[in-house]
């Protein structure tokens, strides 16, 4: 079988690549465990070393990886680059935090020295989205690493050069042989590969289905596993925001990434005394967007991932059309080469829609209108996702009545959502499960072993 490297902005095959055969991957599975066993002796400070110096690289050649990156996903390259060099920052933070999070923690027991100590597991599955195909990776492996783990790296198919070049960074970075490997495989291959015994947790970031088939399998292995599934994230207007601001950072927040990210905000909940303000806003600046080759400087908007993407996108903004959304703007895949989508705007969503319970993986903004903040939370919790969620109010009252009441893993004030080593990432029932980033990444996957030493 073949794993293909497309250009969606053209159509044009980049590069190919042959998928692992079961003995090559015996093989890659085996060297892990072997690796496992010297690594999990190596001293926090040459991890961290190592790290470092992974950092550095990705800082050096961060033109070069971005440019892989725009080039297989789509992805403007200002963008690309930017999400290498946040990898690299989350690199460093972990190089310098990653020890003291691990410390053994101490417990007060009259006569008795007891602390839990956190061991590493062993070798950890990752199965990785294209979106952030960098950052995605490191904020896994770089606390999975730090905490003496050896990781997997399960690369969704249209990145492949970006998954070698990881692995390609950390090598040159000075990681022993066999701590990092990419696995070149389709995703019919993951489940005997969460089931093999060297294997000893999983990490998903990825589409619902596929959480709910990784996790049934590491359940019936009895293997830990964190889950990053999808999202339909709420932006909640209410009338004493800045109204323009507001919507200034909606367009930002939905168009992040060619509107590809878990995190974009999709679904606006306005406040009926401020929504006409705010979508008139809204829709000038989404015309406002430049659309076109995501190399390109003063491009705003690239193409999304594949033509199933834009299939699946068009079919989901036309049947809500028809079920009696109203279209502002967009709405129609753009004719040409390329697998282009306009920012498109529909107000008014009806319930029972797509736009209704859907997580739409593209440049299209819901919009609801409602007359109370009770009115949003309810809008805001109508959804079978909980990843995360913004107000922007500047009402004390609203703001803690939205923190305490949006059930999400995640909620931001007059802010839109973001992913940053400091702070744990993580959502809610079909958002997933476990959390990333801050002490949560390196004990995600970690035995917390009880020491017992009776006597003083």
């Amino acid at each position: 079988m073949a794993i293909e490297s497309v250009n969606p902005a053209t159509g044009e095959r980049l590069l190919s690549f042959d998928a692992l055969t079961a003995g090559e991957l015996d093989g890659k599975l085996a060297r892990a465990a072997e690796a496992f066993a010297a690594y999990r002796h190596t001293s926090y400070a040459e991890r961290a070393g190592w790290l470092r110096r992974a950092a550095d690289l990705l800082d050096d050649e961060a033109g070069e990886l971005g440019r892989t990156a725009a080039l297989e996903m789509g992805k403007t390259l200002a963008s690309a680059v930017a999400e290498v060099h946040k990898s690299a920052k989350g690199c460093r933070w972990y190089a310098d935090h990653g020890e003291e999070m691990l410390a053994d923690e101490h417990w007060p027991i009259d006569g008795a020295r007891v602390l839990t100590r956190y061991e590493p597991l062993g070798p950890v599955l990752a199965v990785m989205p294209w979106n952030f195909p960098y950052w995605q990776v490191f904020r896994f492996a770089a606390p999975a690493l730090m905490a003496g783990n050896v990781g997997l790296l399960k690369h969704a198919s249209n990145v492949p050069q970006c998954a070698l070049k990881i692995e390609d960074v950390l090598q040159r970075a000075g990681f022993p042989g066999g701590v990092f490997q990419t696995l070149l495989i389709p995703s019919s291959a993951v489940e005997g590969v969460v089931e093999d015994d060297r294997v000893r947790a999983v990490t998903l970031t990825g589409s619902e289905p596929a959480g709910r088939q990784v996790a049934a399998t590491a359940g019936g292995a009895i293997k830990p596993s964190v889950l990053e599934l999808g999202g339909a994230d709420v932006f909640i207007v209410m009338p004493s925001a800045d109204v323009e601001d507001a919507a200034k950072q909606a367009v930002a927040s939905r168009m992040l990434n060619n509107g590809q990210s878990c995190v974009n905000a999709k679904r606006f909940v306005l406040h009926e005394s401020i929504a006409e303000e705010f979508l008139r806003h809204m829709v000038a600046r989404m015309e406002g967007l430049k659309i076109g080759d995501p190399m390109a400087e003063d491009t705003d908007l690239g193409p999304l991932s594949s033509a199933g993407a834009v299939e699946t996108l068009d079919q989901q903004v036309r049947d809500t059309v028809t079920a009696g959304a109203r279209l502002l703007t967009g709405g129609k895949p753009l004719d040409g080469p390329g697998c282009f989508y306009p920012p498109t705007v529909l107000a008014d969503i009806p319930d029972g829609s797509p736009g209704h319970h859907e997580e739409f993986f593209g440049p299209v903004a819901l919009a609801w209108r409602v007359g109370s903040a009770d009115e949003a939370v309810r809008i805001a919790n109508d959804s079978p996702f909980g990843l995360s969620g913004s107000a922007w109010t500047t009402d004390e009252a609203e703001q803690e009545k939205f923190i305490a009441e949006v059930d999400t893993g995640m909620m931001y004030i007059n802010k839109f959502t973001e992913s940053t080593p400091e702070v744990p990432f993580g959502g809610t029932r079909n958002s997933g499960y476990g959390r990333e980033l801050a002490a949560f990444g390196p004990r995600s996957f970690v035995n917390p072993k009880t020491v017992w030493v009776q006597g003083k």
